[in-house]
């Protein structure tokens, strides 16, 4: 009887009871993986506390409280401190996470360490795997490659990590160029797909969504997405100026919410923007389902969760031309790239509302490609080749 590949997976991004919805397609897939026969999972995801007196704020406060060790949705889930110097600290980040993760990785005996996060999970990882002697992979997700992959601070270890690793993975095609570009070998380099519940993401009636959220009958457009200004929801705020009894729903929270209610009064639209803070995500299938469309015109991404989310409960996109979105933007059904300008991007908002597709053909759009099980064997597999390149 063959031996079950033990994996250790580093996880910074990972939900919690203080962040219930921090990293919750890292957990997903990190689930799929464990339901693969012949794989043995361990779990770390480290939770970086500043010094005293800065582990007093309020922010941190709940995370001093979480568990050392936890069941978390059917996987046990590991949870060492390390020390965090908020934000000046980045280039110290992997080795205290190596150093916290150390104890538990010994004990753990892993074939192959898995980092979920380039930075600085991967060089985290590197370090672990060093000290046991085991290869080690890394996945790229988005930010973690166009931030940190330019941030002098931690470029050389992330590119370091990158070199060291057996083999790395990245969410979207495009995002394997974006790491290329900044010097990692592409040809190390597999595509990895995201993964979807498509029980819960799946078209449904739009009015009947829209009576749940207490959204009226006006046209609704959608974004879903830190309040930053990344995501880009300035430029849609600008746009709703020339789009005449559109309503623009705001989920998430952030930096920018003081600066987006300010610019909606300045543009006379402040009664059709609406705020509507986080959103749990469970109650996203419904939410996606009472918009028109989805609009996200974000500065980078990889390939956006909500951008799949979206496409599989059958409501368009307009997104700029960041990541992946070419690799899910495939015909008309699925929606438009836009450039980040307020007038294209109203005014591909207009002509979707004008002649709006079946919810079922954007669905389609979507042509299988975006499934749990599929991710969870399509890692394993990965995970394997690199444990036995490394034996």
């Amino acid at each position: 009887m063959t031996a079950p590949l033990r994996v250790l997976s580093i996880a910074t991004l990972f939900p919690d009871a203080a962040r219930p919805n921090f990293g919750l397609f890292v957990e997903r897939s990190l689930r799929a993986l464990a339901a693969q026969p012949g794989i043995d999972l361990t779990v770390v995801a480290p939770v970086g506390l500043p010094p005293w007196p800065l582990s007093l704020h309020p922010r941190y406060r709940a995370l001093r409280r979480l568990p050392r060790s936890e069941q978390w949705n059917g996987l046990i889930v590991h949870r060492p401190r390390f020390r965090l110097l908020p934000r000046i600290g980045a280039r110290f980040n992997p080795a205290a996470i190596a150093g916290a993760v150390m104890p538990l990785a010994r004990a753990a005996a892993p074939d192959i360490i898995d980092a979920e996060f380039f930075y600085p999970d991967g060089p985290a990882a590197m370090r672990v795997a060093a000290a046991l002697g085991v290869p080690f992979s890394i996945k790229a997700r988005g930010a973690d490659i166009s931030h940190f992959g330019h941030d002098p601070a931690s470029r050389p270890q992330l590119l370091a990590a990158a070199d060291k690793a057996a083999n790395l993975l990245a969410v979207s095609d495009a995002l394997r160029r974006d790491m290329a570009a900044i010097g990692i070998d592409a040809g190390k380099v597999a595509v990895h797909y995201t993964g979807i519940d498509t029980d819960r993401f799946a078209p449904g009636d739009r009015a009947t969504a829209r009576a749940v959220r207490g959204m009226g009958a006006a046209p609704a457009i959608l974004t879903v997405g830190a309040l930053i200004p990344r995501k880009g929801q300035a430029l849609v705020i600008e746009a709703l100026a020339t789009l005449p009894g559109v309503h623009y729903w705001l989920a998430g929270a952030g930096e920018e919410e003081g600066h987006y209610r300010a610019l909606a009064q300045r543009l006379g639209v402040a009664d059709r923007v609406h705020l509507i803070g986080p959103v749990a995500h469970a109650d996203l299938p419904q939410l996606y389902r009472a918009a028109d469309v989805v609009v996200m015109p974000s500065a980078s991404e990889g390939l956006a969760n909500a951008w799949v989310e979206a496409l599989a409960c059958g409501t368009p996109i307009v997104i700029s031309d960041a990541g992946g979105a070419a690799e899910l933007v495939t015909s008309p059904a699925a929606g438009r790239i836009v450039a980040r300008d307020a007038p294209t991007i109203a005014d591909a908002i207009s002509t979707i509302l004008a002649d709006p597709p079946l919810p079922s053909a954007v669905a389609a759009s979507l042509a299988g490609r975006f499934n749990w099980d599929r991710n969870g064997r399509e890692l394993a597999d990965h995970l394997r080749r690199c444990a036995e390149a490394g034996t």
